[in-house]
């Protein structure tokens, strides 16, 4: 496991969390979430299209 700052990654994909943002650092390369955990907000949101991923972070 590496951990920084911004979290853990595993290093197998959690199956619980599917992810199709293959720009994201946690994806797996495939269609898997490998971070630990998730964070999503906002708190205010109403429907699914309100959310966003807040653990996201763009792959150098």
């Amino acid at each position: 496991m590496s951990c920084n700052k911004d979290g853990c990654a595993i290093k197998k994909h959690n199956e619980g969390i599917s992810c199709m943002v293959k720009n994201c650092t946690y994806h797996d390369g495939e269609r898997y979430c490998t971070v630990k955990e998730i964070s999503v907000g906002p708190n205010h949101a109403k429907t699914s299209a309100d959310t966003i991923c807040a653990t996201f972070k763009a792959r150098d």
